[in-house]
């Protein structure tokens, strides 16, 4: 287990990492960058990510004639695209930080790049650049060169869509890969930073879910107190129920659904009109700020800061 630092040894030891030194954190950055390229990881997920868009788009334009007829497939393509990078990136990014840091610790060789002028901060920072670099510069490259086949495919094809749904997947990853590297800086053995990663997975895709539907069960019987609203069908006025605002709240700050919501407005996969008019109905005309897309880039955007600030924190006091 990971101890604090008490010792007047270890403080003089630890006192340099309080400090952050952007040339440090570019050469580590730079090193973790290089060393995945050399094991071909970055071209690896480039040709994932590739054969990923050229296989939708096939899908799509032998699939979807009446889509195609309609002009609207690269908003398909989003959609569908979407739907696999909301499982996928997850993965690929903790993939990426499980050893970034664990796997220096268990083998001892975070204590021979901490001898030279690199502070821990500048450690977990240059990691977190470097493996964001390798998600970042893969999905690029993947999207770029799946460009020309997936426009030839669909016939119809918008550029600006297109590289909103790489923006947002990017932006997307680089949340699930600050969280994974903060987790390995905590952690003293691989196996123990697998396991936090893992939970992760769990708790986003799985618990983060169950939780929406235990509230859900809880109403029915009667145990929590659902939101009445009115709501008008062919002139004549109903009341139904909601869920109350936390829960909607709860479900808002989610990294997939920030991910999908922020997508409505960099692209032109945007909610129906029936779904706008429900979501203004259920909040008479006043949906909550965090229920609204702009929201969602702030959500994302805490996912990538608030980990690592915690990491930058407790990693400067663990016993190495």
């Amino acid at each position: 287990m990971s101890t604090e630092t008490g010792s007047g040894t270890e403080t003089s030891t630890t006192a340099p990492s309080s400090s952050i030194n952007l040339e440090s954190v570019r050469a580590i950055a730079k090193k973790d960058f290089q060393d995945s390229v050399r094991s071909w990881l970055f071209w690896g997920l480039s040709s994932f990510f590739f054969m990923l868009l050229v296989a939708i788009a096939g899908g799509l334009a032998y699939f979807g004639e009446n889509i195609a007829q309609a002009g609207a497939t690269t908003e398909f393509l989003v959609i569908l695209v979407s739907y696999a990078t909301l499982l996928v990136l997850p993965l690929i990014a903790l993939v990426l930080g499980w050893q970034s840091i664990a796997g220096e610790r268990e083998s001892g060789s975070i204590k021979i790049l901490l001898s030279l002028p690199h502070s821990r901060k500048d450690v977990l920072l240059g990691k977190l650049i470097g493996r964001s670099a390798v998600l970042s510069l893969s999905l690029t490259v993947g999207f770029a060169l799946a460009g020309v086949i997936v426009a030839a495919m669909l016939g119809s094809f918008d550029v600006v869509d297109y590289v909103g749904l790489l923006a947002m997947s990017i932006l997307y990853g680089i949340a699930y890969t600050s969280i994974a590297v903060s987790l390995s800086s905590l952690t003293r053995s691989t196996t123990i930073a697998g396991a936090a990663m893992f939970g992760v997975f769990v708790l986003f895709y799985i618990v983060w879910n169950a939780i929406i539907q235990a509230i859900q069960t809880l109403i029915g019987w009667g145990y929590l107190s659902p939101e009445t609203y009115t709501l008008e069908v062919n002139g004549e006025s109903f009341e139904a129920e909601r869920l109350p605002d936390w829960a909607f709240f709860i479900d808002s700050i989610d990294p997939g659904n920030a991910y999908s919501n922020a997508l409505s407005i960099v692209t032109g996969a945007t909610e129906t009109e029936l779904g706008v008019a429900l979501e203004e109905a259920m909040f008479d005309g006043s949906v909550p700020f965090y229920l609204q897309d702009w929201f969602s880039f702030i959500i994302l955007l805490f996912w990538i800061v608030a980990p690592i600030a915690i990491a930058l924190y407790r990693f400067d006091r663990v016993d190495l």
